[in-house]
């Protein structure tokens, strides 16, 4: 990847609006921009003051046609997002005018921008570390509060932070293991072995306690995947119209009305819920609706949450007994629904058949009894120990999980190692790989491949 040239991209989401901006950065940003930006006072970009908002018009240089009529921001290197020359041109927030000016731009010898090379650029350009340019995409990305602030602490540097000392701990076990190495003919003293193992044990420690945060912290980034699945007609759209306070999913007594997943976003207490919404389940013959309880079986199958819905006013059924089944193995919480009709079953002949008895509730998808509850039951599923007043780091990304699971390992087999007396060039080798595997995390040690597999996510302008 080039990073001497100058690159441009449409900043805001397409669509009509207020403002859009067209984001510049590079060597020969304010000179491109000059050359189709005119100031009625003819002032000029090159001579205006940092960080100051400009009035003009944008220009066709070859034409003389008027674009649109703009404000300016210049902002000059180091003090700019990329640590580059930026130039952001803040347009009317149409389509046409934004990517006519975009067009103008690339004629004059910019570079239309790959995703996420702006935020590439302030890593290259060590604005930034890797965790921190996640950070970003999680923010963006961030579908309540609390997911939010998790973003924001990662993007203020609070992993980093965290990860850069436990690697100062580690470099300075590896400085003294490789002391050994240059001197052959020194052996590693018993009372030597000793406080390193023990300095292994306490950065292992700490290393598992950060690791742990990952089970529930991850929900905050990713979602907690939830279905919602039963036999036709139990009530499942209406739980999932209920919990949104919208009409989402068509609602009727038709069996097989849903025929395919309907997936929405809800808040719960900050967790950003995945809930989908599936087809009945049970034989069917009509090839629709066969997909779509094909469908709903893999949601069961790669959901972090079922919520298994059953009809309280009816009784059992070879379809709910088969749903049943199918949830024993999961996380799951059982809801007799139309908790307002007279019950066609006893609680305690549906407890002797569902996995989990002690997690079922009665509710009413039509009138919204037991909803709090069954929101209060969703949450202490899988963030039974999530604190609200939460001190302290988390890790949320699965890149980062899986470098601190790899870093964990090397550092106990240096551990062991060293217990074993192998020789010390083994041990430092395991303690490098450990130091370098959480090097990876904030990018002191990275792969082109690593750097295209994160920035790709990004959006063209970011």
């Amino acid at each position: 990847m080039f990073t001497d040239d100058t690159i441009a991209a449409i900043s805001t989401p397409l669509g009509e609006g207020g403002i859009g901006i067209v984001r510049l950065s590079g060597k020969n940003s304010i000179e491109i921009a000059e050359n189709i930006f005119s100031s009625p006072k003819k002032r000029t970009l090159q001579n205006m003051k940092p960080y100051s908002v400009i009035y003009g018009h944008i220009h066709n240089p070859s034409t003389g046609e008027k674009i649109d009529e703009v404000l300016v921001t210049v902002m000059k290197s180091p003090h700019s997002y990329t640590k580059e020359d930026v130039v952001e041109i803040n347009c009317h927030g149409g389509m046409i005018t934004l990517r006519k000016t975009l067009e103008l731009i690339l004629r004059q010898g910019a570079r239309l921008a790959d995703p996420g090379e702006f935020t590439r650029r302030a890593f290259i350009n060590g604005r930034i570390d890797l965790s921190q340019a996640e950070a970003i995409l999680d923010l963006i990305r961030s579908k309540t509060d609390e997911s939010r602030r998790i973003a924001l602490e990662q993007l203020h540097g609070g992993l980093s932070e965290k990860i850069t000392a436990l690697r100062d701990r580690l470099m300075a076990i590896c400085v003294n293991v490789e002391a050994y190495i240059d001197f052959p003919e020194d052996e590693i003293e018993t009372a030597s072995t000793q406080d390193l193992v023990f300095s292994m044990k306490d950065i292992g420690r700490d290393i598992e306690t950060l690791l742990k945060t990952y089970d529930e912290a991850k929900f905050f980034r990713e979602g907690l995947s939830t279905a919602i699945v039963g036999r036709p007609n139990v009530g499942k759209s209406s739980l999932l119209n209920a919990l949104l306070q919208k009409d989402r999913a068509i609602v009727t007594d038709l069996p097989g009305t849903t025929r395919d997943v309907i997936e929405e976003y809800l808040n719960i207490k900050g967790l950003p819920l995945r809930i989908m919404d599936t087809a009945g389940i049970r034989d069917v013959k009509d090839i629709a609706e066969k997909e779509g309880v094909r469908r709903s079986l893999r949601s069961i199958e790669n959901a972090d949450l079922v919520i298994a819905i059953f009809d309280q006013s009816e009784p059992l059924r070879d379809e709910d007994f088969e749903v049943m089944e199918r949830i024993k193995n999961k996380t799951a919480i059982a809801v007799l629904n139309k908790c307002d009709l007279p019950a066609a079953f006893s609680q305690e002949s549906f407890s002797s058949f569902i996995f989990h008895p002690s997690s079922s509730l009665h509710i009413s998808a039509t009138s919204g009894n037991g909803l709090e509850e069954l929101k209060e039951a969703i949450f202490n599923s899988c963030l039974k120990d999530w604190k609200e007043e939460r001190e302290g780091v988390v890790v949320t990304n699965l890149r980062h999980k899986t470098s601190i699971e790899n870093a964990l390992e090397s550092l106990h087999r240096a551990s062991q190692a060293l217990k074993e007396n192998q020789p010390v060039e083994i041990i430092a080798i395991e303690l490098r790989q450990s130091l370098d595997k959480l090097g990876e995390i904030v990018g002191a040690v990275t792969t082109e491949d690593i750097l295209n597999r994160i920035f790709s996510d990004f959006c063209i302008g970011k």
